[in-house]
């Protein structure tokens, strides 16, 4: 049996008050996923969405490669946002998921096919 002996440091999300180990090799969103846990939105899990950008409010992360600049701008960057999909934790963390980013997934609803007025076509024979 092998037992994962790598280093971990806390990772709490601000809104949703969860908190989990991350190994300082794995990228914030990994170490969330790898536990099934939720609290950082995930999308494509490699940095080209931007869907898991957060903001570093407490704590170090180290990059683990580059950041899209249509994501994250250079001064964003210096106010401490990136991708949790590209960050890796070098000491307990506390982060905060983008307010942008908080958007029901809903839709308006289409209107009822009652609503829909009812238009003859070529093959429907009017009575």
């Amino acid at each position: 049996m092998l037992f994962d002996t790598r280093t971990r440091v806390d990772v709490h999300v601000v809104q949703t008050g969860e908190s989990y180990p991350c190994a300082t090799d794995e990228s914030l969103l990994r170490g969330m996923l790898r536990l099934g846990r939720r609290g950082i939105p995930a999308g494509c899990v490699n940095g080209g969405c931007g869907v898991c950008k957060v903001q570093i409010v407490e704590g170090e992360v180290r990059a683990l490669g580059p950041v899209s600049r249509a994501h994250v701008s250079v001064e964003e960057e210096a106010r401490g946002y990136t991708l949790a999909c590209r960050a890796a934790p070098v000491t307990a963390v506390r982060l905060e998921v983008c307010a942008r980013l908080a958007k029901p997934f809903t839709r308006a609803a289409a209107p009822a096919a009652s609503a829909v007025p009812h238009r003859p076509t070529a093959t429907t024979k009017e009575t």
